[in-house]
């Protein structure tokens, strides 16, 4: 007997090769770098709802990717501001803290090795005098 690929004339073709369409992944055809298929399987797996949409895993794909994207364009910004050419945690928790969105979305997260935000209280910093008034007061030759 031939095996099922030989009666239905495929022998000797590779996966797909003779089916007539050319296949695509879910994240090519939706433009995103951004995995839609596992992303689909992910939702239907935790059982958020009954039925998932497959466009619903598009629509999450992509609003990671810009996420993603956002996050890694500040953090670069970041590390070329302290002469860096690779990005470490810490031009994350830079990036992330110095954006008000951003802040407020990962406000209850903790970013391992990012350290903290550089802050000192005006109130520990050393008084200012006034220089510029003394040194007026005190020419010689005024006396």
């Amino acid at each position: 007997g031939r095996s099922r690929r030989a009666r239905r004339g495929e022998a000797g073709l590779a996966d797909g090769a003779g089916r007539g369409r050319c296949r695509h992944s879910k994240s090519v055809l939706a433009g995103l770098q951004f995995p839609v298929g596992r992303v689909y399987r992910l939702l239907k797996r935790s059982h958020y709802a009954e039925r998932i949409s497959p466009g619903s895993a598009v629509y999450m794909a992509a609003v990671l990717e810009y996420l993603t994207a956002e996050i890694l364009e500040l953090a670069g910004n970041a590390a070329r501001d302290n002469k860096k050419a690779r990005i470490l945690p810490r031009h994350i928790q830079l990036a992330v803290r110095n954006d008000d969105e951003l802040s407020k979305l990962f406000s209850c997260v903790t970013i391992a090795q990012g350290g903290v935000m550089p802050n000192i209280l005006p109130q520990l910093l050393p008084k200012r005098t006034p220089k510029s008034t003394n040194v007026s007061q005190e020419q010689p030759g005024s006396q």
